[in-house]
């Protein structure tokens, strides 16, 4: 009885074994069975090419093991890009790419060459959490910059019997002759300047009425200095110009013919006590109304600096207005009449009229910076004179050859225009004139004694700002003189009106003559003006002569 009891237990005891092994077998094998649809694990970031800022990828996930792509791109110039990427299951992952790129681009009067390759190969291995980027990555390439501005003015160039050469502008209107060792030069507004080297005395003329004769005057300390006779309409007036001798070529320089007291320097340089409120009186001048919408004077003036900019300005703006005047009535039944603006455009002149402007505050500014720098000079230079005086004319001092001429000098920079000049932009022929402001860019002439300059104002039927042209050292030169020149007539000026209208009271305003000072005026100096305008005009009739008849030769 009790086995019997004791096998039904049995029973029921296996029985709830098999209930619970059967479950539990099930629920393991569930557990380690392989997923239906497993993909290798994806790649959550790629491996970064900086030096391939152009492709900025991401490999995408893929439910085959491998791809390959392969695309080409094309670009301004040439550029191709051609890579192959491999994704394994085992997790390896390699980039090999080439790319090239090879351009010209092409501006105005520039030619730059880009040609390049670069390499980028690499391997990067994901594996347990480690990643390693070994590549190479190689970069050759050649780069060329090459410049070329044309200065060269438009038109052609006769080779005249007998010697000597002219340029014609494209309107047939004479631009330059070279004959019998004399120069001469039309500008576009019918102005005329001859230049000649005569029995030891160096002849220049502007215009009809006027110009300057030089010769040498003394030597000094190893320095030769020359004296200027300048004749204008029956005037006369002379000053004394310093020699250099640059690159094998002469220059002179503007001498002081007088010096104020030193503290009369440093009261012009430094700041005054209060700005002060001016008034020039133009209003009704016709210049003034003329070139109203380029120059405005300061409203104030902090210090003399500013009041002799708007006083050098306004002294060339009225001599830009009188020359042009002049040189209209000149034309008036001359061969080579002066231009209009059309004719100007016909000339070669495509690069002007600039569009309306102003002097800016900003060039106005660079003006004033260097009135400020002639004034700091000019005070050395009379303080050295004052304690030197007495030994003036001993020997001494750096011999002219080898200085280079205030014009090269490398700390000056801005210029006024004070003639009438032409010059080529952009291959274009057009005019700076007096009130223009240049900034020098380069420091050595070239093989014609020329420097590049940049227009950084200009009147609307000048030449346009921000063009680079060439202008003659020997033209710089005379531009600087000339500044110097009218700071110191500026001064002179402001001296003797110190203490009135406004302006405070000036120190130490008594002259002294310098070392070297002017001698009397050559009164020759008119009929010599007057013989080599008569010279100039009989070269030009035979020049208009031959290249009319076809005498001479062109090219």
């Amino acid at each position: 009885m009790s086995f019997l009891m004791n096998q039904s237990g049995l029973r029921k005891y296996g029985l709830l074994a098999v209930l619970m092994v059967v479950p539990a077998f099930l629920i393991a094998q569930h557990k380690t069975a392989p997923a239906p649809h497993s993909a290798p694990a994806p790649h959550a970031s790629a491996p970064a090419h900086t030096s391939m800022p152009s492709h900025a990828s991401t490999p995408a996930q893929h439910s085959t093991p491998s791809h390959s792509n392969t695309a080409t791109t094309t670009h301004t110039g040439t550029t191709t890009h051609t890579g192959t990427t491999t994704h394994t299951a085992t997790g390896t992952t390699a980039h090999t790419g080439t790319t090239t790129h090879t351009g010209t681009t092409t501006h105005a009067g520039t030619t730059t060459t880009h040609t390049g390759t670069t390499t980028h190969t690499g391997t990067t291995t994901h594996a347990g959490g480690t990643t390693t980027h070994t590549g190479t990555t190689t970069h050759t390439g050649t780069t060329t910059h090459t410049a070329t501005t044309s200065h060269t003015a438009p038109g052609h160039t006769v080779a005249l019997k007998g010697g000597g050469s002219a340029s014609v502008r494209p309107n047939g209107q004479i631009r330059s002759v070279n004959r019998n060792g004399m120069h001469i030069e039309h500008n576009l507004h019918g102005g005329r300047t001859i230049v000649r080297e005569h029995n030891g005395a160096r002849i220049v003329s502007t215009g009809r009425h006027g110009g300057y004769v030089q010769r040498a005057y003394v030597t000094r300390g190893g320095r030769s200095y020359y004296s200027r006779t300048y004749y204008y309409h029956g005037g006369y007036r002379s000053g004394v110009y310093r020699g250099y001798y640059w690159g094998g070529h002469p220059y002179y320089g503007y001498y002081h013919p007088y010096y104020f007291g030193v503290g009369y320097y440093g009261w012009a340089y430094n700041p005054w006590p209060a700005p002060v409120y001016w008034g020039w009186g133009w209003g009704g001048a016709p210049w003034y109304g003329y070139y109203g919408g380029y120059f405005a004077p300061y409203p104030v003036y902090p210090s003399a600096a500013f009041w002799l900019t708007d006083y050098l300005i306004a002294a060339n703006l009225q001599a830009a207005y009188a020359a042009q005047a002049e040189a209209n009535a000149a034309a008036e039944g001359a061969n080579n009449a002066a231009p209009s603006d059309n004719q100007v455009a016909s000339n070669g002149g495509g690069a002007a009229p600039s569009a309306p402007v102003a002097l800016s505050p900003e060039v106005k500014q660079a003006i004033a910076d260097e009135v400020k720098a002639q004034i700091a000079a000019t005070q050395a230079d009379a303080a050295k004179a004052g304690s030197a005086s007495s030994s003036a004319s001993a020997g001494g001092g750096q011999a002219a050859s080898g200085e280079v001429p205030p014009a090269l000098d490398p700390a000056r920079r801005t210029f006024v225009v004070s003639d009438d000049v032409a010059v080529v932009a952009d291959g274009q022929e057009c005019s700076l004139t007096q009130g223009d402001v240049i900034t020098r860019l380069t420091d050595t002439p070239d093989a014609d004694q020329k420097v590049n300059v940049s227009i950084a104002s200009s009147k609307k039927t000048d030449c346009a700002a921000g063009k680079t042209v060439a202008v003659a050292v020997d033209d710089l030169q005379e531009m600087q003189n000339h500044f110097q020149e009218q700071i110191d007539e500026g001064m002179k000026t402001m001296a003797a009106k110190s203490g009135t209208g406004g302006l405070p009271k000036a120190p130490d305003t008594k002259t002294v003559a310098s070392d070297v000072p002017p001698p009397p005026p050559d009164k020759t100096a008119g009929k010599t003006l007057e013989d080599q305008d008569a010279d100039a005009d009989k070269t030009e009739a035979d020049v208009k002569a031959e290249a009319g008849s076809g005498g001479g030769g062109s090219h």
